[in-house]
């Protein structure tokens, strides 16, 4: 007999419950519509993917305050249009930086260029930073450690790091979104003691 397959409402209510599996088959389930509307609107393959990933980390993080009065699919609609329109305001704004920057060299502000050799000081800084990088990637649990790794250091591409760690591009995707918001996190707590360096890495 064939088997009946889990809903997405059952599958919300496993994920909540601290399921990550249920997470990912959620995400396995409604990631190409949510590209395809990420794509109708930001109309740039890379930028949409990104949005759609941060998305549903934003719905993984989220997900208790997610109470059922709408299917997940129409939540998770909202939280991507939210993003694409989120980005479409950074591109706005940087839009109008470039379009400052092509004035006539009589209005065109002066710019003080960067002396890019480091005294001292900051090399050590540098290499301060560093070592805490990679103190605090060895930190981030093993299962998504492995996807940074062979994606944002080996530089492999996702179907790839798929292959690697056995699991469906979506949900490396998501693995990969989780490690670099939690070594971001780690990493914002060092800022204040590794002042500028951190920040120019």
């Amino acid at each position: 007999m064939k088997k009946t397959p889990v809903t997405d409402e059952t599958l919300v209510t496993m994920a909540q419950q601290g399921s990550e599996a249920a997470f990912t088959e959620l995400t396995e389930r409604n990631y190409s519509s949510s590209l395809k509307l990420a794509m109708s609107i930001l109309r740039d393959r890379q930028e949409a993917e990104d949005e759609v990933q941060n998305a549903y980390w934003k719905a993984y993080k989220h997900l208790g305050q997610f109470n059922q009065d709408s299917k997940f699919s129409t939540w998770m609609t909202r939280i991507v249009v939210n993003q694409c329109l989120m980005k479409l305001r950074q591109r706005k704004r940087a839009n109008l930086v470039y379009i400052e920057d092509m004035q006539s060299p009589e209005e065109r502000r002066t710019f003080e260029v960067r002396d890019e050799r480091r005294n001292p000081e900051e090399a050590l800084s540098r290499e301060e930073l560093h070592q805490v990088l990679r103190q605090e990637i060895r930190r981030i649990p093993p299962m998504l450690r492995n996807a940074f790794v062979l994606r944002d250091l080996e530089e492999l591409p996702m179907p790839e790091v798929a292959a690697r760690l056995g699991i469906s591009v979506a949900a490396a995707k998501s693995r990969l979104l989780r490690a670099r918001t939690e070594l971001r996190a780690r990493m914002e707590k060092h800022m204040s003691r590794l002042g500028a360096a951190s920040l120019t890495a």
